[in-house]
């Protein structure tokens, strides 16, 4: 594995040192050690599996509020995902920016986005299915979002959303958001 700190205070980007032959390849996607040498300290209690019908359908995004606080650790299994971070954390030193990588089953990229942060993707092709581990429990009275087009953030979405739930749609503007005051969080 080959891990990086990622743009967003915390948060990590994994690529994978694919080993091949005649019969195909075999790549580590998931590592505690080597997660935890890059200072990933939890342990997931949970995966999730989301597939998503068309190209264009806009997932996001979520976090919850302390206690509750939950980071994830995603790949990206069939298709590709645009994959967005907004750090929610007051004391962070990159609070209220953004960034978003490109995930596909082809690069086989992961991302640890950090407790704290808003998440979401944009599926880029039809078909497209994420595997995410949660470091926390689903609490439905801790979960928070924000607007996915909210212009003080200004994500760069590589396109238009063709798809996006009324829940999503419906989240306040970062700056009306409950900001979280812990920047730690795992990585």
């Amino acid at each position: 594995m080959l891990i990086e700190p990622g743009p967003i205070h915390g948060s990590l980007i994994v690529d994978v040192e694919r080993r091949g032959d005649a019969r195909g390849s075999f790549a580590r996607r998931y590592c505690v050690d080597e997660l935890a040498a890059a200072g990933l300290r939890d342990t997931p209690v949970q995966w999730n599996y989301s597939d998503n019908a068309e190209t264009g359908t806009l997932r996001g995004l979520h976090y919850q509020v302390a206690p509750h606080g939950d980071a994830k650790y995603l790949m990206c299994i069939v298709g590709e995902v645009f994959d967005v971070m907004v750090d929610m954390r007051e004391d962070s030193p990159t609070y209220g920016r953004w960034h978003g990588e490109r995930v596909s089953a082809n690069n086989q990229r992961a991302v640890y986005i950090p407790e704290g942060c808003a998440h979401g993707y944009m599926a880029l092709a039809d078909g497209a299915a994420v595997l995410y581990a949660a470091f926390g429990r689903y609490a439905p009275d801790a979960e928070r979002g924000v607007r996915w087009n909210d212009p003080s953030v200004g994500i760069d979405w590589p396109m238009r959303p063709t798809s996006v739930s009324e829940k999503d749609q419906l989240w306040p503007d970062v700056h009306w958001a409950r900001p979280i005051g812990v920047a730690g969080g795992g990585a």
